[in-house]
């Protein structure tokens, strides 16, 4: 028996999670061995075989501010984990993402228990950002393996001496068998001569408050310009459809909330059907890329946390989007702190939701290189091998 604590939190890292621990039972079975996995994570890591030991998807924010109502259920929750630990230790750790804590538990880690293996699957993303004089996670000195889903980031670590196999981004292999336009328009029950936006504003609760409203706000006078603008919103945690429903009767948008429970099973023919859509930075930004839907991107923090992250962490990067992080260029329009507005909204995502326009072709030419950027598909049977083979050579 082969004993794994997978680790991680937010949705994106229970999405990743899921599509992870799903290869680890296939790549075990193939190899006749018996597998238990614990996880720190959400519902779809549970569905996908998983044993919760904490739901964290909710626990996640960015931000000082932000992140204080956390703050004692994460304790809790460490301390939790300290004794689940003791009593059972685990042959292999996989952390994902969610640096903060991942960071903290992996530190942990490797005082507690030094001689089993820790793997980082999806880094945090030093190669793309500076703070203060090259402030850095201290990644390194815990992580026997880190799978490198980008190439700049495999060679960041590579260069500072970290143990580093380049997989490839796991949103590939989600990729197979999209549905045509007239499929998903029938399946969403869509006409085909109508335009469709996407919003997507939210996988955290503090992005309700500093991001729905401009973006409810542009669709509004989007739909005003064009009636016939259809607005669909996939619910990204459970407990948001009430707000996000709200929020679009207030500005006086048609538009239908895809709730939490149906709107991964959606995604595929959300994103066929649509023209173009409005998010959030984040891995949906590469969903929508690598599923060819025009995209403008944007974020919002609190005041105070622009302020310290600017004048006192001295945080800098140069895109927030993955996607032009990892081209090194800006492709796709972003929207920062007070550029976030419904008017810059419209104005940037307006030309994208027309097919004939320069923006939209350029942007959808720029999507293919990307791709090509990404790897191959396999990319989590590639890991959930490499993560088996770590335990099985520390056994």
């Amino acid at each position: 028996m082969v004993r794994l604590l997978v680790s991680t939190g937010e949705v994106s890292g229970d999405l990743q999670g899921s599509l992870l621990i799903a290869a680890l039972h296939q790549e075990a079975s193939s190899r006749g061995l018996a597998l238990q996995i614990q996880a720190l994570g959400g519902q779809r890591m549970r569905r996908a075989g998983a044993e919760l030991i904490a739901d964290t998807a909710a626990m996640g924010a960015i931000g000082l501010w932000e992140a204080l109502p956390f703050v004692l259920p994460t304790l809790r929750l460490q301390h939790r984990l300290r004794r689940l630990l003791h009593t059972q230790p685990p042959d292999g750790v996989v952390l994902i993402d969610y640096m903060g804590p991942n960071v903290t538990l992996g530190l942990r880690l490797k005082r507690q228990l030094p001689k089993v293996p820790i793997t980082y699957y999806i880094a945090p993303q030093e190669w793309a950002f500076s703070l203060g004089e090259g402030g850095t996670t201290r990644l390194i000195s815990f992580s026997d393996r880190i799978l490198a889903i980008f190439p700049e980031e495999a060679r960041f670590y590579r260069q500072r001496g970290a143990a580093v196999t380049w997989v490839g981004h796991p949103l590939l292999d989600t990729l197979a068998d999209q549905p045509t336009r007239q499929q998903a328009r029938a399946a969403l029950d869509l006409p085909l001569d109508v335009p469709v936006l996407l919003l997507l504003p939210a996988s955290r609760r503090q992005e309700l408050r500093y991001l729905l409203p401009a973006m409810v706000a542009a669709a509004a006078e989007l739909q005003r310009r064009n009636p016939a603008l259809e607005v669909l919103v996939p619910t990204g945690l459970s407990g948001f459809e009430s707000t996000l429903q709200h929020q679009l009767q207030a500005a006086g948008v048609r538009g239908r909330v895809i709730p939490a429970g149906q709107a991964d099973a959606a995604k595929a023919n959300l994103c066929a059907a649509a023209d173009a859509a409005l998010t959030k930075s984040g891995t949906a930004n590469l969903e929508l890329a690598l599923r060819r839907v025009p995209q403008v991107v944007g974020y919002r923090v609190s005041r105070v946390t622009a302020f310290v992250a600017q004048h006192l962490l001295r945080f800098s990067v140069p895109h927030i989007s993955p996607v032009n992080l990892v081209l090194g260029e800006r492709l796709v329009p972003e929207l920062l702190q007070k550029a976030f507005t419904a008017d810059a909204l419209v104005a940037a995502v307006e030309p994208l939701l027309r097919h004939d326009s320069q923006q939209r072709q350029r942007m959808l030419a720029g999507y293919d290189e990307l791709e090509r950027q990404l790897g191959e598909p396999g990319v989590t049977r590639r890991a959930a091998a490499a993560v088996l083979d770590q335990c099985l050579s520390e056994s």
